[in-house]
């Protein structure tokens, strides 16, 4: 161990000081194209510990990386040095009643921060696109922007105070007049630089111009040089200067932003023009109309997405050279969406179109709309080559100069091979993305990327005094680059800023200034091939944007991160070497602590579900042994529930003995508190009544096995009684003890064994409903989902939420509860799209209804919470907070995670069919009186 090492686990829990291979490897990939490897991964909660991680690794000469989400794009979160990992002891978040202000910690993510404004019709200005993964620190240390905030709504302009803590340890609140007193006192010389540096600047007419001017566009390039000419008191000099700064001049510990209108009424079009340059001059029109975003997409970006489904089908056939613009405006009224839309559609026909645009306000239409724009980096990254990777720049040009710059772009794009290149962005602020492939194994290739960088830069500042970086940064990967857009006078003032916050080159080195003119093409990433097993893995960019989505994220490892470590062990396969202890890690962190729930792949861009791989890979582990009794499980499937049942009554009855606690201890946690009893053997079976629609309700498996306290509140009996209430006639499908989705099976990475009792199954249900004639529900999420896929274009099959929502609410009287009640969105129900379902149903049903909006997967994965009990107990850390007073029980629609989620919190959880159930059955009570 370390000398580093040691004091940091003297100051840290030793849980919080991460030094495994396989952790430090996953740590030392951002969502760039570089790779350091930290030495160590100091977790922090608070400023003090921030304090004394910063103290320690200065006594040991060891650099500080500080790093929030880590999907930042140009490789400002990563160092071989110490690197300092926000907890969610920042996740903080204050909101005055009036919300035109927000206090936020730096490691909240971005979208929260929005949700919990949205009652309010305020969000924070900034809306990068990666704001529902991206975390307040990193926005604000990059003055991140996006579609719609411009220049007017980022960081650094809607910036009301800011907390940061200086190289020294040192603290300054600005919002603390007794803060600022106390740092004027301590560092006077530090803002007698600052105030010297800005005078300088303001006395130079030519240079306090050239910034002003820079500054009109996007520009995230080295520091934020207008702080010296937009402000005289040297304290907002430096809570300026330190938006974009990277982490290079200290650590930002909380900032208050003012907050900006969200209006509720939107209208989009997608207009098309002839060429690049008629599609720009209409943006130059379109900047003085009441618009609040225009997308440009090029040619090559519309050809990429114009087979993916739902896209406008005039995307195939439209001539070479067209150019799009999607137009979005808001306002806070119907009426005055009208009149902006009339304004904007008096600008558009002032130009040469394709055809006539429309305005739609349906949200829907609006989203099919913006998937267009949406799903151009994706299909890039979709269709790269196996070990290579997607590079996304973005430059920012003064819009009158955008078709030229654009056209310049396309011809370096053909001149350097990068053929499949597309272009697309902000054209309302002169920002545009790029997006091509690139390959960073092959000496050749590299200096390919090197030529074209080169000749890229110089003709973007030469040409047009562009910002070569506009909202990503500047990181490792424009540093080198940062001079011949600024020129020597700027460039010089921004080394003289960095010496005076941070003389000894502690915080994040080689960012922002560096003098190595090929630092960019160092420390690159290697994205060796590792799809043997799962092939959509090797579209992973490593963007980061799946982590908020994953149970286990934080507890082991992310799917970013799972797929990191198998990228290595699949390169060490690759070149004969041990996959070491760094494999041995992977068995419980990347393997044994994955739900497998799937909802990575609901936020990944390029749609990859972590989830397969790990299902995929705990196959190909699986034993000969281990595959025979699978075989054997499968084959006398009755035989192995009962079994099942045998064992859950043993445990009831070593619970009577022991206690639930003693138990629970004694099974390392597989025994629950609240756990279900053993249903009775034999399966429900049901001949449909004379009368009623008929319906064929397949009992799943969990259902089956884990009954009730009385046989009537069993989860089969209820869905039973609810059905025939509502006037259906229930079906249960012939020998149904006996079948299976499967989906236990495929967890395990028995995809043979999990396909043929999904096989029979199908045989079953197409029976009992006359071949689709009649209804097919089944009673649990994840079994739902599983033959919704497995039987897609063969036979539909309703999960419970959905048919109780379409089908029984119309038809049942129900009678409100007065208290409070949880639901419980599990990940295949959001999956699947029913979150408003869900609410709805429970909405009929209470006057009061809970969805814990920071609670996504329970983390129980069919039997992980059983296996692996810490994966179920973290997932739910956060659902404590947020259980309403007077709540006497949950709502979900899989078995399984009602375990957990009564386990976690003491209260009764059941399907929502009990609550359906319940209040029927008390307005049928009422209706009698």
């Amino acid at each position: 161990m370390s000398a580093l090492i040691d004091a940091l686990r003297q100051r840290l829990p030793a849980e919080r000081v991460i030094t495994d291979e396989l952790r430090r490897l996953a740590y030392g990939t951002d969502g760039s194209f570089y790779r350091l490897v930290p030495e160590v991964v100091a977790v922090v909660d608070d400023e003090t510990e921030v304090r004394d991680v910063t103290r320690i690794a200065r006594a040991h000469g060891r650099p500080v990386t500080f790093r929030a989400a880590g999907t930042s794009l140009c490789g400002q979160a990563v160092t071989d040095g110490v690197l300092v990992l926000l907890g969610e002891g920042f996740a903080t978040c204050h909101i005055p009643a009036s919300g035109t202000t927000v206090r936020v910690g730096p490691a909240i993510v971005g979208a929260e921060v929005n949700r919990r404004l949205a009652p309010l019709g305020r969000k924070i200005g900034p809306d990068p696109a990666s704001i529902n993964a991206a975390k307040i620190g990193g926005m604000a240390a990059n003055n991140s922007s996006g579609m719609c905030c411009g220049t007017a709504q980022n960081s650094y302009n809607t910036l009301a105070a800011i907390r940061v803590m200086l190289a020294d340890g040192t603290l300054l609140d600005t919002a603390d007049a007794a803060s600022v007193a106390a740092f004027k006192a301590s560092h006077g010389a530090l803002l007698d630089g600052l105030a010297g540096l800005a005078a300088r600047v303001r006395a130079d007419d030519a240079l306090a111009s050239r910034i002003r001017s820079k500054y009109k566009i996007k520009n995230t390039t080295g520091y934020s040089l207008n702080a010296l000419v937009d402000y005289t008191d040297p304290v907002d000099i430096l809570a300026h200067l330190m938006i974009g700064s990277e982490g290079t001049l200290g650590f930002i510990s909380q900032v208050t932003y003012h907050t900006v209108p969200e209006y509720a009424h939107k209208a989009s079009a997608l207009a098309f023009f002839p060429d690049m340059v008629s599609a720009c001059r209409a943006v130059v029109g379109l900047k003085a109309r009441p618009v609040d975003a225009v997308e440009l997409l090029d040619r090559a970006s519309l050809r990429c997405v114009a087979d993916k489904p739902g896209m406008p089908p005039q995307l195939k056939t439209l001539p070479d050279g067209v150019t799009a613009l999607l137009i979005e405006t808001r306002a806070p009224g119907a009426p005055e969406l009208q009149a902006r839309i009339a304004a904007v559609l008096a600008e558009l026909h002032a130009h040469p179109l394709i055809e006539a645009p429309g305005f739609t306000t349906d949200p829907a239409e609006i989203e099919r709309l913006w998937n267009v724009r949406k799903g151009t980096f994706p299909a890039v990254g979709a269709v790269r080559k196996p070990g290579t990777t997607v590079i996304i720049e973005d430059v920012a040009v003064a819009v009158p100069d955008l078709a030229a710059a654009c056209l310049d772009l396309q011809r370096l794009f053909a001149k350097h091979g990068y053929h499949e290149a597309i272009i697309f962005g902000h054209a309302l602020e002169g920002n545009v993305h790029f997006v091509f492939t690139q390959d960073f194994g092959i000496e050749a290739e590299v200096a390919r990327y090197a030529a074209f960088m080169d000749e890229l830069c110089t003709v973007l500042v030469e040409k047009y005094d562009a910002s070569l970086k506009a909202e990503h940064g500047t990181g490792r990967n424009m540093a080198p680059f940062v001079e011949l857009e600024w020129g020597a006078q700027a460039y010089g003032l921004m080394k003289e800023i960095k010496q005076l916050f941070d003389p000894d080159g502690l915080l994040n080195p080689g960012v922002i200034i560096n003098d190595d003119p090929a630092a960019h093409l160092k420390h690159l990433k290697p994205m060796p091939a590792a799809g043997q097993l799962y092939a959509p893995v090797d579209r992973c960019i490593e963007c980061g944007f799946c982590e908020p989505q994953c149970p286990s994220h934080g507890l082991t490892l992310s799917p970013r991160q799972r797929i990191v470590g198998w990228r290595e062990l699949s390169r060490r396969e690759a070149a004969g070497e041990a996959p070491g202890k760094l494999g041995e890690d992977y068995l419980y962190m990347g393997l044994d602590t994955c739900a497998t729930c799937g909802l990575c792949s609901t936020a990944c861009p390029v749609g990859i579900e972590t989830g397969a791989l790990t299902r995929a890979v705990r196959g190909e582990r699986l034993s000969s042994v281990a595959r025979s009794l699978g075989r054997v499980a499968a084959n006398h499937f009755g035989a192995t529930q009962a079994l099942a049942r045998t064992a859950l009554k043993a445990g009831h009855l070593a619970e009577a003995i022991v206690g639930p606690s003693a138990l629970g201890r004694l099974t390392g946690g597989a025994w629950k508190a609240g756990m279900p009893r053993p249903q009775p053997l034999g399966s429900p079976s049901r001949a449909p009544r004379g009368s009623g629609d008929k319906v064929v309700y397949f009992p799943t498996c969990a259902g089956r096995m884990f009954g009730a306290d009385t046989p009537e509140q069993a989860l089969s009996a209820t869905v039973i009684r609810v059905l025939e209430r509502a006037g259906y006639a229930p079906i249960v499908p012939e020998g149904a003890s006996s079948l299976c989705c499967g989906q236990s099976f495929a967890s395990k990475g028995l995809a043979d064994d999990a396909d043929r009792k999904s096989a029979e199954l199908e045989a079953a249900l197409l029976r009992a409903s006359d071949n689709g004639r009649y209804p097919v529900i089944l009673d649990a999420s994840a079994c739902s989902l599983r033959m919704k896929t497995f039987l897609a274009g063969r036979l539909t099959v309703l999960d419970l939420v959905e048919f109780a929502h379409d089908a029984l609410l119309p038809r049942l009287m129900l009678h409100k509860k007065t208290d409070p009640v949880l639901v419980h969105l599990n990940c295949s129900a959001r999956r699947m799209g029913f979150e408003a379902k869900l609410r709805q149903l429970a909405a009929a049903c209470a006057n009061e209804v809970v969805l814990p909006a920071e609670v996504k997967c329970c983390g129980f994965g069919g039997d992980r919470g059983f296996v692996v009990p810490e994966l179920n107990a973290y997932a739910l850390r956060k659902l404590h907070a947020e259980v309403p007073a007077g709540c006497c029980g949950g709502y979900s629609s899989n078995q399984t995670c009602e375990i957990g989620l009564t386990h976690a919190t003491g209260l009764p959880y059941r399907s929502i069919v009990h609550l359906l159930d319940e209040c029927s059955a008390e307005a049928a009570r009422l209706a009698t009186c």
